[in-house]
């Protein structure tokens, strides 16, 4: 995983068990089994064999493991092919490889600020329908 200052400033490794509160100002890789609240300024990547039990807000999420939670992330969310999630994703981008598998509810904001249901319905709302 490449951050933006190509920093990994934390691990919690194969085998390991992580339960609590972890918050921190860089980027986080779980390749072990983690349960309670995170939250960083920067990436967050599930490694194939973590497994996450939490809400995660983040900058960029790359989720190859196995998650139960919700996601909210700044900019984007990867969702690999090994990938395992059921919750939630809040982002402006969202990529999904062929063989994720996921249930859940998706709100891609395309960058936006404005409500999604409220650009939807302006936009659907704003076509005239042809006269006969």
């Amino acid at each position: 995983m490449a951050t933006r200052n190509d920093q990994l400033n934390s691990v919690i490794g194969p085998g390991s068990i992580f339960e609590g509160k972890f918050y921190i100002s860089g980027s986080l890789r779980i390749d072990g089994k983690f349960e309670g609240e995170i939250k960083t300024e920067d990436e967050l990547h599930v490694g194939e064999t973590g497994k996450v039990k939490t809400n995660i807000n983040a900058r960029n999420v790359t989720m190859s493991g196995t998650m139960i939670g919700n996601i909210k992330a700044e900019e984007e969310v990867r969702l690999e092919k090994t990938g395992k999630l059921m919750g939630d994703i809040d982002s402006p981008i969202l990529h999904i490889s062929p063989g994720t598998i996921a249930q859940g509810r998706v709100n891609i904001t395309g960058g936006q600020k404005k409500d999604v249901k409220k650009i939807v319905e302006e936009a659907y709302g704003s076509t005239k329908t042809p006269e006969k």
